[in-house]
C-alpha cells in the first residue's frame, strides 16, 4: 500500500529542504541549496537503518519503493523546466559546473561497472 513510508519520506524531505535552506543562507544564497540531495541520502540512511534493526515492514518498504519510483520522473520534470537559458546567462562558471559533474558522472559510471562486473566473476 503506497500511503505506508511517505511518513518516512516526508520527515527526510522537510528534513532535508530545511539543511538546504540553512545551508543556502549561510553562504548568502537565498536558495535552497542541495535539500533535494540530502533528503535522498537521510531516506537511504534511513531506511537502511530500520532495515538492520528489523523495523521495516514490507508494507512500509513497498511504498518507499513506490514514492521513490514516482519521484525520480518528478525530478527529472522539474530540471527539465529550469531555464537553462538563464543559466548560461549568468556565466561560463555555470556551464564549467554542469560540464564538470556530468563528465564526473559518466566516469564514475564506468569505473563502478567495471568494479560490478568483477565482483560477478566466479572464483
Amino acid at each position: 500500500m503506497p500511503i505506508y513510508g511517505t511518513a518516512l519520506l516526508s520527515l527526510c524531505l522537510l528534513t532535508g529542504l530545511t539543511v538546504g535552506r540553512m545551508t543556502g543562507s549561510a553562504l548568502g544564497v537565498d536558495a535552497d541549496i542541495g535539500g533535494v540531495g540530502i533528503a535522498m541520502i537521510l531516506l537511504i540512511l534511513g531506511c537502511d537503518a530500520l532495515q538492520r534493526r528489523g523495523l521495516m515492514k514490507p508494507p512500509t518498504e513497498s511504498g518507499v519503493n513506490f514514492w521513490g519510483q514516482m519521484y525520480v520522473p518528478i525530478v527529472v520534470a522539474m530540471a527539465a523546466s529550469q531555464n537553462v537559458r538563464g543559466a548560461l546567462s549568468g556565466g561560463v562558471m555555470a556551464f564549467v559546473a554542469g560540464l564538470s559533474a556530468v563528465t564526473l558522472s559518466f566516469v564514475l559510471v564506468a569505473v563502478l561497472a567495471k568494479k560490478g562486473s568483477k565482483e560477478e566473476k566466479p572464483s
